[in-house]
């Protein structure tokens, strides 16, 4: 079969892509009853009321002795005698992993269009990871700096005053993961300490530390529950993130997530925004927070290559030839803006040649991958609704800057 060229005519309205993974069916939206409403609504109240009495109820150790319940049935009056170390929890924690969140702004400058300069501005969190000025924060937030990096500036505000600044610099960064590594010059920090996520529990009390809505509300907490473990909320993404119903809002992005004991579990990062979702957090978990920005900075001004794909591993050389296709890779997923979408690659295609190797398996793809270098130019042959196309891609770099 002749190849023809990525871009032809015929290629502009391919016919149904030959290999799909199936998309979840939707849910029905869940709809609220009366009944709902006016138990929220006393909830609430009960709030008001007695702040100190909820707090007590979620850090309440059952085995220790320590809150004590009773009930007099015959009055159906009841009494609750407060723990004080229970009720302090929040508090202490927050005392402890304040002083190692931090505010990030980034300032990009452009030209209008009558050739006036002017300001941009966008604001998150981060982590102070090492003594000596490595902070861990979300690659949206610092975006800006990377894109532009002759235009851009970021500054990270260590205290609430939000007046005292520092300039930072980016040490390297992961798009898929959405993680970035900042530096100041700056040493002595207070450091947050770890957790082992893969430890964590549903139903496992958390707190969040960082700037919702940016620096005005600057080290703000909240606290809530672990909803759900590794969740995958996109298709820009195969991590495992945390569901949770703490409040994360913009500006939480890059902040911390810890556990009742102060320890990171991991680094707030996105929020589902709807009318029909509330107290849907999410978070990368530690395990890969660290792992993937220790491997940052140990390769810092060391390129990583990145071209943007994911590859089903159920689709072997052995089913699809069993169903009437080629050889190859299978495409799970295309990055939005990744050097492999720029290309044309789309979820579903099957790639059969990789720089001039043929392509038998997923395996030999993810090693030529991995062996690119930034800026080297790959021709790839795919195979798309009956045909075969031709395109050239420029690997990117996923992880650092020089």
């Amino acid at each position: 079969m002749d190849d023809y060229n990525f871009y032809n005519n015929d290629f502009q309205n391919p016919e149904p892509q030959p290999v799909q993974t199936p998309l979840k069916q939707e849910k029905p939206k869940a709809r609220f009853s009366i009944l709902t409403v006016i138990v929220a609504a006393v909830v609430a109240g009960f709030v008001g009321i007695s702040s100190a009495v909820i707090t007590t109820a979620f850090f309440l150790n059952r085995d220790n002795g320590g809150a004590a319940e009773h009930l007099d049935l015959e009055n159906n009056n009841i009494s609750i005698n407060v723990d004080e170390q229970a009720i302090s929890v929040v508090e202490a924690v927050a005392k402890k992993v304040t002083p190692c969140v931090v505010g990030i702004r980034t300032t990009t400058s452009v030209n209008s269009f009558f050739g006036n300069q002017q300001e941009s501005s966008g604001e998150g969190s981060g982590v102070i990871y090492k003594q000596d000025g490595y902070i861990i924060t979300n690659y949206h937030v610092i975006k800006d700096a990377v894109v532009n990096s002759r235009n851009t500036k970021i500054e990270v505000f260590l205290d609430t005053s939000a007046e005292n600044s520092y300039a930072a610099t980016v040490v390297g960064y992961n798009i898929a993961a959405d993680l970035a590594v900042i530096k100041i010059n700056v040493t002595g920090l207070p450091t947050i300490e770890i957790a082992d996520s893969e430890k964590i529990k549903v139903g496992q009390y958390v707190i969040t530390v960082g700037n919702p809505g940016g620096l005005e509300f600057m080290d703000s907490v909240t606290y809530g529950v672990i909803s759900g473990l590794k969740r995958v909320v996109s298709s820009d993404s195969d991590i495992g993130l945390i569901q949770t119903d703490a409040a994360i809002n913009p500006g939480n992005s890059g902040g911390a997530l810890v556990d009742a004991t102060g320890k990171l579990v991991g680094i707030n990062s996105s929020k589902i925004v709807s009318e029909e979702f509330e107290g849907m957090g999410f978070a990368i978990p530690s395990n890969e927070a660290v792992e993937i920005c220790d491997r940052i900075i140990s390769k810092e001004n060391s390129p990583e290559p990145y071209i943007g794909i994911t590859l089903s591993e159920k689709y072997t050389a052995e089913v699809l030839q069993f169903y009437g296709y080629p050889k190859g890779a299978v495409v799970l997923s295309v990055y939005n803006g990744s050097p492999a979408y720029e290309a044309g690659l789309r979820k579903g295609d099957i790639i059969t040649e990789f720089g001039g190797t043929e392509i038998n398996d997923f395996s030999v793809l993810e090693n030529l991958m991995s062996n690119c270098q930034p800026n080297q130019k790959v021709n790839v042959k795919l195979y798309r609704s009956g045909r075969y196309y031709t395109t050239t891609i420029t690997v990117g770099s996923n992880n650092a800057i020089g």
